[in-house]
């Protein structure tokens, strides 16, 4: 049990990576935030459907629980909306120091939904994640937008990875993501059609690079990442997972300050910043373990 639970935190951890890396992509295709998340949905979609004839799964659902998966698909997508907007506003690196905030709203959306009692250190964790955010972004005010936009995009993420941890507990990751990804492409088709320009002649006019960084975007980042990422949390609680996923930041903005040197140096209050929130992160895992290891030892004294 120790090395499954230590296999799942690795790849939590890789999938915190891969998420950095989505950042990286979004700011080198060129296209707009609504048609870049359409054609990531609709990629990752169709890869998806591939693998469920290859391994033959079975993806019969009740019409209440496509509805569920439908609603959760519409909220993946507003926040992949607001993510890649918020860079186009700003830049990666306010982008993912806003995404940090997801974990403040775990705090309270949690419990809300798993019907718990609001955990004092979660709270305080939360705030110090808001504080190291408050470091980063401090003298960033010119990209208020973009700041503004990287909070939605936290909570809609948030939100959605708790509704996913209740999902998980009676059906297939594959099968959640399949029919989430379909409701998105529906959701984004609509507001293309009646919000947007439209699906024109340009629409479907891509660069070559843009394919080829919206595969790697569909595939790796998205099919692969969104079944590992709900897979993870069988075993780790969602708060910790979205606690992790504040290592985005740090992992990202430093792909970042290698490829986008001129635009993306950081101060030195962001260094203040990320070492709060990676220090939470730390310590939000040793005393979830602690405390998990004194549950068990309590129970084994027991007597019978």
């Amino acid at each position: 049990m120790p090395n499954a639970k230590l296999k799942n935190y690795l790849h939590l951890h890789f999938l915190v990576f891969i998420a950095g890396f989505t950042a990286i992509l979004g700011e080198l295709i060129s296209i707009g935030s609504a048609a870049l998340v359409w054609y990531r949905m609709l990629i990752a979609g169709v890869l998806m459907f591939i693998y469920i004839k290859v391994i033959k799964l079975k993806i019969q659902i009740s019409t209440k629980t496509k509805f569920k998966f439908f609603g959760a698909g519409i909220i993946i997508a507003l926040h992949w909306i607001t993510f890649f907007e918020a860079i186009n506003q700003s830049n990666v690196s306010i982008t993912l120091a806003m995404f940090s905030t997801g974990a403040f709203f775990a705090s309270f959306i949690e419990p809300l939904i798993y019907k718990r009692k609001i955990i004092w250190f979660e709270i305080l964790f939360g705030m110090i994640v808001i504080f190291g955010v408050f470091l980063i972004t401090q003298s960033e005010i010119k990209y208020l937008n973009g700041i503004i936009l990287g909070v939605f995009s936290a909570l809609f993420s948030t939100l959605f990875a708790v509704i996913n941890g209740r999902f998980i507990e009676e059906h297939s990751a594959t099968v959640i993501s399949f029919y989430e990804f379909i409701s998105g492409v529906v959701f984004l088709s609509l507001f293309i059609l009646f919000f947007n320009e439209g699906f024109t002649v340009e629409f479907f006019t891509l660069k070559p690079y843009d394919w080829v960084y919206l595969f790697l975007l569909a595939s790796i980042c998205t099919a692969y990442a969104f079944i590992g990422s709900v897979k993870v949390m069988r075993y780790i609680s969602p708060y910790t997972v979205v606690l992790t996923y504040n290592l985005e930041p740090l992992y990202g903005i430093a792909l970042a300050l290698l490829l986008f040197p001129e635009t993306e140096t950081m101060s030195t209050q962001f260094y203040y910043g990320a070492f709060l929130v990676l220090a939470t992160v730390l310590a939000d895992g040793i005393l979830k373990n602690y405390k998990s290891y004194k549950k068990r030892s309590t129970l084994a004294n027991k007597p019978d």
